[in-house]
């Protein structure tokens, strides 16, 4: 009877421990399934790392909130979950549109934390990262010189998952 209640438990721990990791690989891709496709500018800042991978490290327009927002925004801690509101820039890009402590109730909005806590505020999504096979990692080294395009999908919870990047941004 013992050995039962042992086998069931080891098995009951193992379940929950499968449980939890499906979880959290359900919630990163939720976006993807569910969320809506908008595209914003970005600058690769490093392509490779010999530790990490193939990956390029992103920097967007929008990771850095100036100082018309800091009203809205009071002194932020670091770390604090921030939202920040976009909207289309005309180039079939989106922009900066507003950023809140709240989450906003319509809108696409990006969830995000805040990095530092002076103006101009940076904000992290969790999409400053873009991993690809070592040819891909390789031909977006030479492509994105310049600038280029994140492809991002945004859930209805302003979490959003780095589709694609594209080389080079629309012009006006």
């Amino acid at each position: 009877m013992t050995g039962q209640r042992i086998a069931l438990g080891l098995s009951l721990a193992i379940v929950l421990q499968v449980l939890v990791v499906v979880g959290m690989v359900v919630q990163a891709a939720m976006p993807l399934w569910t969320g809506t496709e908008i595209r914003v500018k970005t600058v690769p800042v490093d392509p490779r790392s010999m530790f990490r991978g193939n990956f390029a490290r992103l920097r967007y327009d929008i990771g850095r909130l100036p100082s018309e927002f800091a009203g809205e925004l009071g002194k932020p801690r670091i770390g604090e979950v921030v939202y920040v509101s976009l909207r289309p820039a005309g180039n079939g890009l989106y922009g900066l549109a507003g950023a809140s402590l709240d989450k906003p109730t319509e809108g696409v909005f990006l969830r995000g934390r805040i990095g530092s806590n002076r103006v101009p505020y940076r904000v992290s999504y969790g999409i400053e990262a873009f991993f690809a096979p070592k040819d891909k990692a390789l031909q977006l080294e030479q492509d994105l010189r310049g600038d280029g395009v994140a492809v991002l999908m945004v859930a209805d919870s302003g979490r959003a998952a780095l589709k694609d990047v594209v080389p080079g941004a629309p012009r006006d």
